[in-house]
């Protein structure tokens, strides 16, 4: 009973962002509850099995193409020490810079018979040989595992720099090799924050929009953007939706079910990790790995960017717009960012320290947002606004753009913060309160600046996002209020490279403070 009323104020206030949160799914749950049950049988003899099997196939091979891009790139930059270490940090990070539908625009594009990979395969392989196509499952997988791993490598990486040694050192001294010492001990501790990478990799793929309709891969989140603006069916869409909301929830609570027992608490003294030293074939095997995934998840990209760009440049295609359209990205998404830090950390606190049945069903119902399309949060958010407040509608374009952005990536902050909070021993806040700090000022003092770098990396991923949102963009920005996405868009649907190329550089522009913040941040600790 005490713990239950110590809690009352943070149940409270994780209500009350639940609720926020759960909008487009009420949206959701009422339109599927007009569908006949016709209606259903149709899509299940139709449709629903093979958009099951192609997104569920997809989100696992993502899945694992992340888990093995990310995990040894993190271990070999948290654990060793090796010549431009800092910037292959940076080289890790930086795809999340670019969205996913800019990924896949290049890709088709270098790949194309006189595309620089195009060419290369030919001269290569000969001139009659069959260059890969980018279109369907593998360019599909292969697009979105390169635009994805960057967030398990940051929270692996975060979590191996907080992590004690001490269990590691045992366990040399009892004679465990290398690879038996990470196997055993080392991945084990790694779990809480794989699980929370993995979670966002899948929530991504399961919501993803750009990348799989332009290489042309059914998946829910394609049929339901087709069934909405291509039938006109929002019954039909929310129907859809529905069943990816299900589909997603089970991941969810099945992600946590195997995951929570796999907690551990890192005390104070355990921050200060030893780098070893990196060997001349350590330094040869670790910038091999890195140098390989940055070559083709950023630095090609980059290069194609900068190539067209430089071919608008001296076609006098850049204009001053181009700062317009920036200037509201950047606006739009540090204020959504800011605010789904806000909101998201008590329902991180409030399941951390409570883990109740009430606890495990808000973290749940705060990532439904995540997992329907941008457009379906969109009309959701619309629908509450034009029922509810219709004067915000009138007036609050970009605060109604806002709401949609914080819905949808309010599971990158609640899963970055309480990655964080896990790792914080409930003793160290309660040493504070025994000294007489009140629930306010120990939190301020004592718990924010231990989870400082959660709290960073949750802003960062969730501005990223934000910044490089597409659909819910479309529907629900003011008129005349253009933003880098829907210029690359617009610029890439009617093949105007040399203008969606300056578009796509400039969003790479506009993450770089962002992620300089983050890095910053961790050198602190």
């Amino acid at each position: 009973m005490y713990k239950e009323n110590k809690f009352a104020s943070l149940n409270t206030l994780s209500g009350a962002v639940v609720a926020f949160s759960v909008i487009p799914l009420i949206f959701v749950m009422y339109n599927s509850l007009l569908l006949s049950s016709d209606k259903w049988l149709a899509f299940w003899h139709s449709r629903i099995p093979e958009l099951l099997w192609n997104t569920l196939s997809l989100a696992t091979v993502v899945a694992i193409g992340s888990l093995i891009l990310a995990i040894p790139a993190a271990w070999f930059i948290a654990r060793r020490d090796f010549p431009g270490r800092r910037i292959a940090t940076w080289l890790m990070v930086l795809p999340l810079a670019v969205p996913t539908y800019v990924f896949a625009h290049i890709y088709t594009e270098l790949l194309e018979d006189e595309g620089w990979l195009g060419r290369f395969w030919l001269t290569l392989f000969g001139e009659n040989a069959t260059i890969p196509e980018p279109y369907g499952f593998i360019g599909a997988a292969c697009v979105l595992s390169m635009a994805s791993f960057s967030y398990v490598f940051l929270l692996v990486r975060s979590s191996l720099s907080r992590s004690s040694q001490t269990l590691e050192e045992a366990a040399r001294i009892q004679g465990a090799a290398p690879l038996e010492v990470f196997r055993r001990i080392t991945l084990p501790l790694l779990r809480p924050a794989i699980a929370a990478g993995l979670a966002v990799v899948v929530l991504h793929v399961l919501s993803d929009f750009g990348a799989v309709s332009m290489l042309r891969f059914q998946t829910f989140t394609l049929s339901i953007y087709l069934q909405m603006n291509g039938r006109f069916d929002y019954q039909g869409a929310a129907g859809l939706s529905f069943i990816l909301v299900i589909l997603s929830l089970t991941f969810l609570v099945l992600e946590r079910f195997f995951r929570k027992r796999q907690r551990y608490y890192a005390s104070s003294q355990s921050r200060v990790i030893r780098i070893k030293p990196a060997t001349f074939k350590e330094i040869l095997i670790i910038w091999s790995w890195i140098g390989t995934i940055a070559i083709f998840t950023f630095l090609l990209p980059l290069a194609w960017m900068l190539a067209w760009s430089w071919e608008a440049w001296i076609d006098n295609l850049i204009g001053s717009e181009f700062l317009g359209y920036t200037s509201n990205s950047i606006t739009v998404a540090f204020i959504a960012g800011s605010v789904a830090v806000i909101v998201a950390l008590p329902v991180a606190l409030f399941h951390t320290r409570m883990r109740s049945t009430l606890s495990n069903v808000y973290i749940q119902l705060s990532s439904v947002g995540f997992v329907l399309p941008g457009p379906v949060v969109a009309l959701g958010i619309l629908t509450f606004v034009l029922a509810f407040v219709p004067d915000l509608f009138a007036t609050g374009g970009i605060i109604i753009l806002v709401m949609a952005l914080v819905i949808r990536f309010l599971p990158l902050s609640v899963q970055s913060q309480e990655a964080s909070l896990q790792q914080l021993t409930p003793s160290i806040e309660q040493a504070g309160r025994v000294f007489g700090a009140g629930p306010l000022e120990n939190f301020w003092r004592v718990t924010l600046p231990m989870i400082r770098t959660g709290v960073t990396t949750a802003f960062v991923l969730v501005f990223i996002d934000a910044l490089k949102e597409l659909p819910a963009t479309l529907i629900l920005r003011p008129t005349g209020f253009d933003t880098l996405p829907v210029r690359i868009w617009i610029e890439a649907s009617e093949e105007m490279l040399e203008l969606a190329a300056p578009a796509a550089l400039m969003l790479v522009v506009g993450t770089l403070p962002a992620l300089w913040i983050m890095m910053h941040n961790e050198r602190q600790n």
